[in-house]
């Protein structure tokens, strides 16, 4: 039997009276669909047990079985303790992939879409002081292309760029207990340039005889306090931090320094505290300044990683989160300042490792392979609740709607199509202008912060020749698709190659593939530093993300292994990224 995920599940945003649900529930497949027609959410004979919150095509659920079965349902039995009985109790999922119906005691409680992205619904009413049950029936139609899916493939089994299916709920379930009145959310957008917090806060159920009650600190030392009265359930606040001098470093997040600030809230009323919440932020400001990638107001070279976040045994979930704190931690060992998450919105634990340790991260959604009128609903809204749910992370300083083309595969023919890239690329900047957005990463731009490139061309000659001079990329075809559309232009954005590399090499008893390939551990370095210091020794680009952090099923173009085991000494792979292995190599390269 594996080990349940334990950690609380949402960091940013934590309270002290939980009970995590994961761990075994009573499991079955509805390949007839069947179970509604039975009310199998009444009674059941289930049989099979599942390991929450892994897929039953995981290994770590206890099944691990890939065959399409797109109807299952859970059951599990859980416990209200005596002290919750005034309390509001919220029933919480991470995520559950597609189609999500919950009966809580054999009542109908809520029904969700979109696999990617939470969801909670209020089941105070529902439950009782002791033993209680929740069924959860999801449909995850495994051919459904215009289902957002990311990597998820849509036949059994796994081949080229596409991977097993993750089907039902892969992130934490867990129940919450609050107070009649308490703090619903909070969206923190920092100011460093006139050194301000802002607090965006919704209130359920406030009154005006109520306050909510800031309080700012930094390293124990408090920083700021605040008092707003509840007037109205929504409403913002900027707080003035004074405490640093922004000419320096000093309590900014970056990579380099991962500073956060503790915060806490409280919605008092005659001096009783109804609710308390805790959770942090960073003072962090990503910005494009004549041409420049910015960072705190300094200029930045962006060194990402492309990271899938898959899992040999636990596919889209991670087995652990010391497995997601391992994964940041050899990326920046490897010298990288960042990740960007492909085609994956990640699991929350992910985000506050990124901005406890320190690393930049592009956050992606998973995409839809068809362009349908039910492909750009699903997607807006997902996409809507992942930016609403990764808002307050510093780490995150990059957006992408839109990977390839995926999603909108007639992009250069079909102006509806062309347009949605736009929708998208402003939808975004309207929710959120204090972020770097991409229309479309790798080609067939039309209107992006960056121009953004795919190339995977891996002579160093080729490589440096092309990114000399800017219509030497701007005439360039990766992937035989053109930089921009024709009606649409490039107007002086920084220049990044975000996927690059990609070289195969066989490591472990995986077999796979890779776009090109070493044959032993000098090679592999030689071909990396190739591909590396032609994009460092070029006048234009100002970043660049590899392909990939790890091997990820039939794909061994990672830098490690699918089981997270360095394919070489990690201390090379740091000193070309910075730029300090060039007397090895040079000798033995191209120019």
């Amino acid at each position: 039997m594996s080990i349940p995920r334990s950690e609380y599940p949402r960091p940013q945003f934590i309270r002290n009276e939980w009970i995590n649900l994961n761990g075994q529930w009573l499991f079955d497949y509805d390949d007839k669909n069947k179970g509604l027609e039975k009310e199998w959410f009444k009674g059941h004979d289930f049989s099979k047990e599942i390991t929450v919150p892994f897929s039953y095509q995981s290994e770590l659920s206890g099944i691990g079985e890939t065959d399409f079965h797109d109807l299952v349902w859970y059951k599990k039995s859980f416990t209200i303790p005596n002290n919750w009985q005034d309390k509001r109790l919220l029933l919480h999922f991470g995520a559950v992939d597609y189609r999500a119906s919950v009966w809580v005691n054999e009542q109908f409680v809520a029904f969700h879409e979109g696999g990617h992205v939470p969801f909670h619904v209020e089941i105070t009413g529902n439950v009782q002081t002791g033993d209680n049950e929740v069924v959860v029936r999801v449909e995850d139609a495994s051919k459904d292309l215009d289902q957002p899916r990311g990597k998820q493939y849509w036949k059994e089994q796994s081949e080229g760029i596409f991977y097993t299916r993750t089907t039902g709920i892969w992130q934490t379930v867990w129940v919450e207990a609050v107070s009649q009145t308490y703090l619903e959310k909070v969206k923190l957008t920092p100011d460093i340039d006139k050194d301000e917090i802002k607090i965006d806060y919704t209130i359920n159920h406030g009154a005006p005889t109520q306050l909510l009650e800031v309080e700012i600190s930094f390293d124990g030392e408090m920083v700021a306090t605040d008092s707003i009265q509840l007037t109205h359930n929504k409403g913002s606040r900027s707080i003035h931090l004074n405490d640093f001098h922004v000419h320096d470093a000093g309590r900014l997040w970056s990579p380099e320094h991962p500073n956060l600030y503790d915060v806490v809230y409280r919605v008092k009323e005659n001096n009783e505290v109804l609710d308390e919440v805790t959770g942090y932020f960073g003072m962090r400001k990503i910005s494009i300044e004549n041409g420049t990638v910015m960072l705190n107001n300094r200029p930045y070279y962006m060194k990402l990683v492309l990271d899938q976040g898959y899992f040999p045994k636990g596919i889209l979930t991670p087995p652990s989160d010391d497995d997601i704190r391992k994964d940041v931690e050899l990326t920046k060992e490897m010298g990288f300042n960042g990740a960007r998450k492909h085609q994956k919105i990640e699991d929350p634990r992910y985000y506050y490792w990124a901005d406890r340790l320190g690393i930049l991260v592009w956050g992606e959604m998973a995409n839809c392979y068809t362009y349908t009128d039910d492909a750009v609903r699903r997607m807006t809204a997902e996409w809507q609740a992942a930016m609403e749910r990764d808002y307050n992370h510093p780490s995150i300083v990059a957006w992408v709607p839109i990977n390839e083309s995926w999603g909108v595969p007639k992009l250069l023919a079909d102006k509806r199509q062309q347009d949605h890239t736009l929708g998208m690329y402003y939808l975004t900047k309207s929710l959120d202008p204090t972020r770097l957005v991409m229309s479309n990463d790798g080609w067939e731009h039309t209107k992006s912060d960056l121009c953004t490139i795919h190339d995977y061309e891996s002579d160093k000659g080729i490589l440096k020749e092309r990114y000399s001079k800017i219509e030497n990329i701007l005439n360039s075809t990766p992937g035989n698709r053109l930089i921009y559309l024709p009606e649409y232009k490039y107007d002086g954005e920084p220049i990044q190659v975000t996927e690059f590399g990609g070289i195969a090499y066989k490591k472990s008893d995986w077999e796979g593939w890779g776009y090109s390939g070493a044959t032993n551990d000098e090679d592999f370095a030689e071909r990396y530093y190739n591909v590396v210091s032609a994009l460092l020794e070029s006048p234009l680009v100002q970043g660049y993300c590899y392909t990939q952090l790890t091997d990820v099923e039939q794909e061994i173009n990672g830098l490690l292994t699918y089981d997270r085991k360095p394919k070489i000494d990690l201390d090379i792979i740091k000193k070309i990224n910075e730029g300090r292995n060039a007397q090895r190599f040079d000798s033995e390269g191209d120019e």
